[in-house]
């Protein structure tokens, strides 16, 4: 990743990410309350732009949140400009207190490949599908999965039904050999990632529980920052293969689809 120095843009004020301020009285600080996304940057062009600020207007919509999108995509079109051409990732923030904020940041660093623990969750309802600021859970939940030994989450309903990790989705290859991940009719996030490889793959969707999970020949992890992650370890079950030929499709598949969309 070609280094570069953090920038933010407030309401479209352009500043060092270390120098940008918000007013301290709003919700979106005091309480979670906001909607956001975050973006990968290849070469300093944003992968799936439009798809984004479409879900962040969906997600905004959802808890009654007003922004300006014209303003936002103007602010975001001279963030990048600044940054140059920069590998990277673009998170978005729509607050309460009616800021608008866009920053550039360095990709975490991800393992070749990680091991998840499941951990119990129970969705609210409110904020089923929705990107919103209050996190917190989610944040925890990877917590509870490194005290046991584990790199990430993998977020399960009460009565042991999938539902995603804190900041991805899961696809993983039943004992059947079906290449299966959440249906969105459950309530977790509709991912950008996850759409482009039901799309590019063969893909079975529905209500599946841990064990089918636990089960599985392979697995893997998607998300705009992971792109596709194999698993090596769900719980205290180790993978036959990470990768597995299903989970190279998928990379080659998703190599495929950014070589497409962003014009090689």
């Amino acid at each position: 990743m070609s280094a570069f120095e953090e920038l933010a843009s407030v309401d479209g004020t352009i500043t060092p990410t270390a120098a940008a301020t918000i007013g301290l009285k709003d919700d979106g600080l005091y309480r979670g309350d906001g909607a956001f996304e975050v973006i990968r940057l290849y070469a300093g062009r944003p992968f799936a732009l439009g798809d984004h600020v479409d879900r962040l207007g969906r997600s905004a919509a959802a808890i009654q949140l007003e922004f300006d999108r014209a303003a936002l995509q103007t602010e975001v079109e001279a963030l990048l400009a600044a940054a140059g051409p920069v590998d990277g990732q673009l998170r978005l923030i729509v607050t309460r207190g009616g800021r608008r904020i866009a920053a550039t940041e360095p990709v975490p660093a991800h393992a070749d490949a990680v091991s998840v623990a499941t951990i119990p969750y129970s969705t609210t309802g409110l904020l089923d599908r929705v990107k919103s600021l209050s996190y917190g859970a989610n944040m925890h939940a990877t917590r509870l999965a490194k005290a046991q030994g584990a790199d990430e989450a993998v977020l399960v309903r009460g009565d042991g039904v999938v539902l995603e990790p804190p900041t991805s989705t899961v696809f993983w290859v039943s004992a059947e050999g079906t290449l299966r991940t959440p249906s969105l009719d459950l309530p977790i996030l509709d991912s950008i990632t996850r759409d482009r490889l039901v799309a590019a793959l063969e893909v079975e969707q529905g209500e599946f529980s841990v064990d089918d999970l636990r089960g599985a020949s392979e697995a893997f992890l998607a998300s705009t920052t992971r792109e596709v992650q194999p698993i090596s370890k769900v719980d205290d079950v180790e993978l036959p293969a990470a990768p597995g030929p299903r989970t190279l499709e998928a990379q080659r598949s998703f190599a495929a689809t950014l070589e497409h969309e962003m014009g090689g």
